[in-house]
């Protein structure tokens, strides 16, 4: 079973003002690890979250919402603390801006003694998104990943500033992840805010030198870059029309994970063994499931099935 750590939410999303000032809005679930527990599940793999989820009525719907997707309950954690809220406005492209509201939420209310017990039979673990930067789960998340190092650690940063706004304090927490990642997958912009003007390649290096294996940095239009020691690969996006890219980072991330996993991955080493061509393949797979996740609207992860028919 694979582990996905960190935050579980709703988003919000507003829609037209309506008579005396109210406004209408809609809420989905969300949170970036959630979400990549779900893209695991729909494409087949076993998959837990461990999250903490309110009690209150929208921590329920996303306890709910996460079984009927077939993502394991064994690891959520019910705490007191309300659900936290995220507010995305869409701008003409498509592109998300984000606003969070519960900064003691239950998602960030993890601790040590929600942690699986030592020796759970786990294929790997996937922590990410601001979780990483809020303590107490921060010191959580900070634990698990150091007693799953040498095996299938996956770490996507997924900057959030309006949650964290002092980039140093990222910068600590994910220099102190790096070392014992196997893969690291980031965004151009979250390596534009956690080093301003320093060129991908290396900032990729960098990390690589560290620990991991495999370091990929997502590039919206421009495609995809991914950097292992030996070898460099850059490859164009697959074609869409854009609807909004609202998860997919989280489609481009499970879908990373569920290759490496059919790939036989299990342990750093073993993605440090992958042939270029194989990385190739997992990552085209993954960008094409991207794809569909932004000509959709929402974060609406695709099915094996979805991702199998657009590489068919």
């Amino acid at each position: 079973m694979f582990l996905v750590a960190g935050e579980a939410l709703y988003d919000v999303f507003p829609g037209a003002p309506l008579r005396r000032g109210a406004i209408d809005m809609r809420a989905v679930v969300g949170g970036s690890p959630f979400n990549v527990a779900i893209g695991l599940a729909r494409q087949g793999e076993e998959v837990a979250l461990l999250a903490g989820v309110s009690t209150d009525p929208l921590g329920e719907g996303l306890a709910a919402h996460l079984i009927a997707e077939g993502v394991r309950a064994d690891y959520l954690c019910r705490k007191p603390n309300p659900t936290t809220l995220a507010l995305v406005a869409l701008d003409a492209q498509g592109l998300p801006r984000y606003a969070f509201y519960g900064h003691e939420g239950a998602d960030v209310a993890l601790t040590a003694q929600d942690l699986p017990a030592p020796g759970a039979a786990l294929s790997g673990v996937h922590v990410g998104s601001y979780a990483l930067v809020r303590a107490p789960a921060a010191d959580t998340l900070a634990q698990l990943v150091a007693g799953a190092a040498g095996g299938l650690v996956t770490l996507d940063p997924n900057v959030r500033p309006t949650v964290e706004p002092d980039m140093g304090v990222w910068r600590r927490r994910i220099a102190a992840l790096i070392p014992h990642a196997a893969v690291v997958k980031a965004s151009d912009e979250d390596l534009a805010r956690l080093a301003p003007g320093e060129p991908i390649d290396s900032v990729a290096r960098g990390w690589l030198a560290a620990g991991p294996a495999l370091v990929v940095v997502t590039r919206g239009a421009e495609g995809v870059a991914a950097f292992t020691r030996a070898h460099a690969l850059r490859l164009p996006a697959a074609p869409v029309a854009v609807v909004d890219t609202v998860g997919a980072g989280d489609t481009f991330q499970a879908t990373l994970i569920a290759g490496l996993l059919r790939a036989g991955a299990r342990r750093r080493d073993d993605v440090a063994a992958l042939a270029p061509a194989e990385i190739e393949r997992i990552l085209v797979r993954a960008g094409r499931a991207a794809a569909i996740t932004c000509g959709r609207r929402g974060a609406d992860l695709p099915t094996a099935a979805e991702i199998d028919a657009v590489a068919g």
